[in-house]
């Protein structure tokens, strides 16, 4: 399926002065789990948020998601309800709006978004960073096999799919082999700015 990003917001100023920490990388990379691990260690700070996907598809064990119908979905994009939307994987997925103030509140925004909306996010809002997780592909098939969510595809497809048009680099880039607890903190410090 064709991944076709959209930000709804029309106005000409970026959204700051708060920072939006985009993660990113091929399914199967542990993105979800060091955002987890982090959203634990920066639990009590009300200066960082990590808002749900919505996603249409069941929340699973593996992400933290509000799921939704396609239906449901549509209509939620009618009405401008997210500050961005992409398809991926068979599944629509978006980001409320809510974000936004966060972001206006001078909060940090801690995303898993696809790599395909980077570009237009940066163009979007005034203190991007971009976190890429990675792993080997023996390790990518090996959690993605794990994970037997039946609403994700074909594993081959998933492991084989490659992401044009990406022209922004990652900021950062988190090799997520070996203890998941240490690259967490090294999302954390990222996320805390240092």
């Amino acid at each position: 399926m064709t991944e076709t990003p959209a930000i709804l917001d029309c106005s000409p100023a970026l959204i700051g002065p708060g920072r939006l920490i985009l993660v990113v990388g091929p399914s199967g990379a542990g993105k979800d789990t060091l955002i987890g691990l982090a959203r634990t260690a920066c639990a009590g700070d009300d200066t960082i948020v990590f808002p749900r996907r919505v996603v249409t598809r069941e929340a699973s064990a593996f992400e933290d998601n509000e799921p939704i119908s396609r239906e449901a979905f549509r209509q939620a994009r009618s009405q401008s309800e997210f500050a961005v939307d992409w398809e991926a994987h068979g599944h629509c997925y978006g980001l409320r709006r809510g974000i936004d103030d966060d972001i206006r509140a001078k909060r940090t925004v801690v995303a898993n978004i696809s790599r395909t909306v980077i570009d237009a996010m940066r163009s979007a809002y005034a203190y991007v960073v971009v976190v890429s997780v990675t792993a080997p592909p023996d390790v990518l098939a090996e959690r993605l096999a794990g994970r037997a969510r039946g609403s994700d595809g074909q594993l081959a497809d998933r492991l084989g799919r490659a992401v044009d048009g990406i022209v922004t680099a990652p900021d950062v880039i988190i090799s997520n082999v070996g203890s998941a607890e240490s690259h967490a903190q090294e999302l954390v410090r990222i996320i805390r700015g240092g």
